[in-house]
């Protein structure tokens, strides 16, 4: 195979599937392991509006969630259904389709969390 800077192995046929990120086989993935670690903040959550970088579309993003990966899934999936709207989780950051500031503040205070309004 000629190596460019463009190509990366995605299967081997001794390995099965190969990570993209860290280039092992899938079993022994290292990504998964970091994946697992403790999100860290300062125990105030963050929820602000943002419409850049979306054409135009407001999104409601929920930050500073402490925890591990798996505990702010299930918290994203919570505040999906509470809101009845679509959302992702990516990087640690929640975010949600529309404007629902003031209904996910109400919400996570409720579950216990401090929480912040923050930007626009």
């Amino acid at each position: 195979m000629k190596e460019n800077g463009n190509s990366k192995l995605v299967y081997t046929s001794e390995e099965g599937r190969i990570c993209p990120d860290c280039e092992k086989p899938v079993d022994s993935c290292i990504c998964k392991k970091a994946k697992q670690q403790q999100q860290s903040g300062d125990g105030i959550i963050r929820i602000r509006r943002e419409t850049k970088g979306r054409n135009g579309k407001t999104v409601t993003t929920v930050s500073g969630i402490t925890g591990n990966i798996e505990a702010i899934k299930e918290l994203s999936a919570k505040i999906k259904k509470a809101c009845g709207a679509g959302g992702m989780l990516k990087d640690g950051i929640i975010e949600i389709q529309g404007d629902h500031r003031e209904f996910i503040e109400n919400f996570l205070k409720k579950l216990g969390y401090k929480t912040k309004l923050a930007g626009g």
